[in-house]
């Protein structure tokens, strides 16, 4: 049976459609992606914890879903919003379909509206906040919902709702380099990189101390991916300035607006964020120019580095910092997600340079 459900943006901007599973009434970030495929991997991936996603592509669900291709073992966004959707897809790999795992999942998920008028709208308004209801219950409980939850700004406890809370051994007989990764929301394509280029890893809570970590002796660090506002994990941040100069350490996307304020360097909110697989990056160093997958709402102020900390990427779209190093000790990070996950393989090679770089 077709039940209603609707997306309210705290501008009063409201699209009515379908709604997938049970009666829910979701609030979180209204963003959008713009990939033509990875819709698994973007719905699980942590980065998302907090928002509403919409899919940018009129068609999702065609080639269903599969364990393989998620990067939690459970979805990470708030909701989703989906023009049509694929009931019956067809691909080798598939072990069911989107609308079922949508359910199984406990995703609010609206479909049926136009997501081009959405996206248009989220392009130029910026990040919103929204209120995502499925069900007549759920959307008469909508507005005064959102009245509140708009004038919020806070993210904490997100890192917390999709971050470890054990310490993990992976890969203990490999013969590479020992890596702890610092857990702020790490995707299995981050795991899977690493461990192909030969590292043992020990994966630890965002909430791990210096002493923590160094009792494990690693070689080096990786601090990952993960969603909201970086000043909103100040343990992750004292920890860090703790090894500076102890460790080599690695920060991608979250981790590497963490270690940028662990050094002293400020961060700001992006006005509209960067989401999708199709950023362009420049290679300060070599010149070149990487297409990447970007998903974070917040960025390193680049005028803010330390004399002892130089850029090495920039995004071309908006100029805004999307990496540096430190001039003498063995610090590097990236905003984007050089493992993809989904999308392009331009930036892979990072972690191979960076494992290299160890021995």
């Amino acid at each position: 049976m077709k039940k209603r459900a609707a997306l309210l943006l705290a501008d009063g901007t409201r699209f009515d459609g379908e709604g997938i599973g049970y009666d829910a009434l979701a609030l979180g970030e209204a963003v959008f992606y713009t990939g033509m495929t990875g819709y698994e991997e973007a719905l699980t991936d942590p980065s998302y914890a907090g928002q509403l996603l919409t899919f940018t592509y009129p068609m999702i669900g065609n080639y269903g879903v599969s364990a393989s291709a998620a990067q939690r073992e459970r979805a990470c966004v708030a909701g989703a919003v989906i023009k049509r959707i694929a009931r019956h897809p067809s691909h080798y790999a598939s072990t069911g379909d989107l609308v079922t795992w949508l359910d199984e999942q406990r995703v609010p998920t609206l479909i049926g509206v136009d997501t081009r008028a959405l996206t248009i709208a989220l392009r130029e308004h910026g990040t919103i906040r929204a209120a995502l209801a499925v069900g007549d219950g759920a959307i008469a409980k909508m507005e005064a919902a959102l009245v509140p939850y708009a004038r919020e700004t806070s993210t904490v406890g997100l890192v917390a709702d999709v971050a470890t809370r054990q310490v993990r051994t992976l890969y203990a007989d490999a013969s590479g380099p020992h890596v702890v990764i610092i857990d702020c929301g790490v995707k299995r394509a981050i795991v899977r990189e690493l461990a192909t280029l030969g590292a043992r890893l020990t994966v630890v809570p965002y909430s791990v101390t210096r002493e923590e970590i160094l009792e494990r002796r690693p070689d080096a660090i990786v601090i990952s991916p993960g969603p909201g506002d970086p000043a909103d994990v100040p343990e992750t941040i004292a920890t860090l300035s703790g090894l500076l100069g102890e460790i080599p350490l690695f920060g991608v996307c979250l981790g590497h607006q963490l270690l940028a304020l662990a050094c002293g360097a400020k961060t700001f909110k992006l006005p509209y964020g960067h989401r999708g697989g199709n950023q362009p990056v420049k290679d300060l160093r070599s010149g070149a120019v990487l297409v990447t997958a970007h998903n974070h709402g917040y960025a390193v102020d680049g005028s803010s580095l330390p004399a002892e900390l130089a850029a090495t990427m920039i995004n071309l779209n908006d100029g805004t910092n999307e990496g540096f190093r430190h001039r003498t000790l063995p610090i590097a990070t990236v905003q984007f997600h050089p493992e993809a996950s989904p999308g392009p393989f331009d930036a892979r090679h990072l972690f191979a340079e960076w494992i290299s770089s160890l021995r």
